[in-house]
């Protein structure tokens, strides 16, 4: 993997607010980068400096190698941008808006055409080329927006929330289509979504007030979770009390939590004592007092939880 995207000590103050706060981090080709944090956090203003869209007060962003602040063009260039919201020029149609940025991307005239189509057949959007942007769902405008991020065929790509808006079959449609785009590409991904990181990103970055607090695979993230190798068991509902008991005398056990239950069946959660292999000594525990379960299994950790310990006070 070669580098395609390198910031050093990225900073960015409006006024007395720190947004941004000395960031430093590269993103190879091939890799896709999860930059997650609150709202507030600076994932936006972070992604705005490397796009060009906005000076830094200090530090650098480099794209392919050209400076964002010395080389903006050549940076532009290489870079596809889908930002918040995707704004768009809703009384044009899609295949109109996205003629007009081939245009001003530099796509030559005679190849136009077939980058328009390669983009809108890769979004799916197709069927709706000719219909004004306006009176297109919230989906599809997301999906708009993506297509015009792509019609050049970036080396690099800044997506803000590239799935908002998009339904579940849309959602695991754009995720398998960033996978493929990243055989190629370096690909950045802020997303509220911590579901996204598992599926689609090979790296993630937290930021909070401004700051990176982590940076590492997404099981590296997992693997900081209370809920690591924790094990999850559903039994019968009149025995819930003397399985939890009984994992409760598990000294490798550091507690049990009671889960989902319904009318019929309990879940528990038997959380690890510092994330240990406990699969063996609850099922034996188990059979030891002749306890029967429904259901068993390991958990692998909980980003949700992890993002909330990285961040909190926000």
């Amino acid at each position: 993997m070669s580098e395609m995207l390198r910031i050093r000590d990225l900073t960015k103050r409006f006024g007395a607010l720190t947004a941004v706060d000395d960031i430093s981090l590269a993103a190879d080709r091939g890799e896709v980068l999860g930059f997650l944090g609150p709202n507030g956090a600076g994932k936006s203003t972070t992604m705005k400096m490397v796009t060009g869209f906005l000076p830094p007060t200090s530090g650098t962003a480099e794209v392919c190698g050209f400076d964002v602040t010395r080389d903006p063009i050549e940076v532009k260039r290489r870079v596809g941008y889908l930002p918040e919201g995707a704004p768009l020029y809703e009384d044009m149609t899609p295949a109109a808006f996205l003629n007009f940025v081939s245009e001003v991307r530099g796509i030559p005239a005679a190849e136009r055409a077939a980058a328009i189509e390669r983009a809108a057949g890769l979004i799916h959007i197709g069927e709706v080329m000719l219909q004004p942007i306006g009176t297109l769902s919230k989906g599809y405008k997301r999906r708009v927006g993506l297509a015009q991020a792509i019609v050049h065929d970036p080396e690099v790509l800044i997506l803000d929330e590239p799935t908002d808006g998009l339904d579940p079959n849309q959602k695991h449609e754009v995720r398998e289509l960033i996978a493929k785009m990243a055989e190629d590409k370096a690909i950045v991904i802020s997303t509220h979504l911590l579901e996204e990181v598992e599926a689609v990103c090979t790296r993630a970055v937290i930021i909070s007030r401004g700051r990176i607090v982590i940076d590492g695979t997404p099981d590296d993230l997992l693997a900081r979770s209370r809920y690591r190798n924790a094990v999850s068991v559903r039994t019968a509902l009149a025995q819930a009390d003397a399985v939890s008991a009984a994992l409760q005398a598990v000294a490798a056990i550091e507690r049990v939590e009671p889960g989902t239950r319904d009318s019929q069946s309990a879940e528990l959660v038997a959380v690890p004592a510092n994330g240990a292999v406990i699969l063996p000594l609850v099922s034996q525990t188990l059979h030891e007092n002749g306890l029967s379960v429904y259901e068993i299994s390991v958990e692998r950790g909980r980003l949700d939880e992890v993002f909330r310990s990285l961040t909190v006070g926000e």
